[in-house]
């Protein structure tokens, strides 16, 4: 890469461009007011120092951008910088430049994520939108987060075992097909292979289906006890088509030895046989990140999560209101809680020397020690904490934790029925400290509220508590959360609603374009940045724009003439 930047736009480009668009473009407006931003030079790491001249990578990025501005394929982005005049001004092309082929666009997102540069582009979209003021630190912010479907078909248990086969077999038919041929028996996998297992019906007989899986799980521990011969090629292993039969076949079959010695292959039974948790469940054998995951009793899906942070200050009064702008995205496996993602949001923002005042999200990404942590670093985290789930809570009848007296100093806690404590026990729990409180059974044994209370089988009440900052805290936040105020502040969140409906329509966002969490990581960290641009443009033309007036005030002024 020889880094040049952006070429200057060559004069009888920029003459047709003008008079084809005296108003201008998208395209055009990019070009004249985020050149700096497209450069080459933080790339550089990703490109070699010798060989024959590449395209400019801020170039090919600038190119990406339209491309997701616009939802076109790589194909069609590639025509465009061939026959759309605005493309050509804003790559700096002359008129009868033939362009490229497409597929550097798919070469170029490979190598951003092999050198993990999938976000570089947004960053420095902030970056620049920061150092204009159109995003400062100690504002308002809002997220949510929403699911994303894989680029690969759904298959169920059956055939997912299948397919696991039939792509080692494809991968190292290609890789090594001479040992493939001595160590397997290549004419008769072919029948059952050629085609992919899901472009055929599976028999409608449970037992025809038992049988076709017992298949499935022994010519993949035929292939895998291949692999594992002596005189196999150790690097044959190290195939990624390989290691996720290897994961598959492990989480759908069970294998035991029989009376004679031999090696039985039977499908493994959740209730019996156990299977692994969904985060480490494989959902294809050609996607390794994609993994189900629900929300909710009507919403399952296959793929991923992203996760959007924007910008929501809310700037009555003033003259020129800034765009609301992405700044954070983050793109993470679909089992993966929203509360996980909380803390690398806030520390992203905080690098970024964006960080908000008031960070607006909802219940599924706060927790107590959350809080109180992003409060200790200057942000308000404006979120409903859960509810308490005790059976008393949830039926809204008996006597849930609020209704407990806690004496911290005494280290003891009172009941509605006046009654103290006896046991106070500090803890861990699920790596975080607790407070285990018990009462005496003597005193639970004959108490009139007993069943309001609890129905435990010991007899008495147990109470589990955190330490007294968080507790305090929790409680405080759950009867503010109660109040007018407080949700009519709240109420601001809920605009990121229309963030994500617009990156639906205009980018795709909820269907994965790549395989893979990077790519799709990438996928989305420009979409992300063609929405900001979008934004951008819209906030440009709203400035140069002459401020309208009604008929019935341009009728005044002629009157008053």
């Amino acid at each position: 890469m020889r880094a040049a930047g952006l070429p200057e736009i060559p004069e009888r480009t920029a003459l047709v461009a003008a008079a084809a668009f005296p108003k201008g473009t998208l395209a055009m407006r990019v070009r004249e007011k985020l050149a700096e931003v497209f450069a080459d030079e933080p790339f550089a790491s990703a490109f070699g120092v010798r060989g024959a001249p590449g395209l400019s990578p801020g170039m090919l990025a600038l190119v990406t951008v339209l491309q997701f501005a616009e939802n076109l394929t790589d194909r069609q982005a590639a025509d465009m910088a061939v026959r759309a005049i605005d493309w050509k001004y804003a790559l700096g092309l002359e008129l009868a430049d033939p362009g490229f082929d497409f597929t550097v666009l798919a070469k170029f997102r490979a190598r951003l994520v092999e050198h993990g540069m999938e976000r570089l582009l947004f960053d420095r979209l902030v970056e620049h939108c920061r150092q204009e003021g159109l995003i400062t630190a100690g504002g308002k912010q809002r997220g949510d987060s929403t699911h994303v479907i894989s680029a690969v078909r759904d298959l169920n248990r059956l055939e997912l075992a299948g397919e696991s086969v039939r792509a080692a077999l494809e991968a190292l038919a290609v890789a090594a097909p001479a040992w493939l041929g001595q160590a397997m028996p290549v004419a008769e996998l072919e029948l059952r292979y050629a085609a992919r297992v899901d472009s055929w019906r599976l028999p409608s007989s449970k037992t025809k289906r038992d049988r076709l899986a017992e298949v499935y799980g022994q010519d993949a521990l035929a292939l895998l006890h291949a692999l594992q011969a002596p005189d196999a090629p150790v690097w044959l292993r190290e195939i990624e088509a390989v290691q996720l039969l290897r994961r598959i076949f492990l989480q759908t079959y069970y294998v035991h030895t029989d009376a004679r010695g031999r090696e039985v292959v039977r499908k493994r039974e959740a209730e019996v046989d156990g299977v692994p948790p969904g985060h480490l469940r494989l959902a294809s054998p050609y996607d390794r990140d994609a993994r189900w995951s629900a929300k909710g009793d009507e919403l399952f899906w296959c793929g991923y999560k992203v996760h959007l942070t924007e910008t929501c200050d809310d700037r009555a009064g003033a003259r020129t209101r800034a765009p609301n702008l992405i700044t954070d995205v983050a793109t993470t496996v679909a089992t993966e809680p929203d509360v996980t993602a909380t803390a690398g949001i806030q520390h992203r923002l905080t690098q970024r020397q964006i960080k908000p005042g008031e960070h607006y999200l909802d219940s599924g990404y706060p927790s107590a020690d959350l809080v109180i942590a992003a409060a200790g670093e200057g942000i308000a985290m404006i979120t409903p904490l859960l509810a308490d789930h005790s059976r008393q809570a949830r039926a809204a009848e008996g006597f849930d934790k609020s209704a407990f007296r806690v004496d911290w100093t005494a280290r003891q806690v009172r009941c509605p029925e006046g009654r103290t404590s006896a046991g106070w026990y500090p803890v861990r729990q699920h790596g975080h400290d607790a407070i285990v409180i018990e009462f005496a059974r003597a005193d639970c044994g004959p108490c009139p509220s007993r069943d309001k209370c609890t129905t435990a089988a010991r007899g008495n009440r147990m109470l589990t508590l955190r330490p007294r900052e968080l507790h305090e805290t929790v409680a405080a936040a759950r009867a503010e959360q109660k109040t007018d105020t407080w949700q009519a502040k709240y109420a601001l969140r809920a605009g990121v609603e229309g963030t994500i409906n617009q990156a639906l329509d205009l980018t795709d966002l909820r269907r994965a374009r790549y395989r893979g969490l990077p790519r799709t990581s990438l996928q989305h960290a420009y979409s992300a940045t063609a929405i900001n641009v979008i934004r951008l443009d819209a906030h440009w033309t709203e400035q140069t724009r002459s401020p309208r007036t009604s008929r019935l005030t341009r009728l005044a002024h002629q009157l008053a003439a």
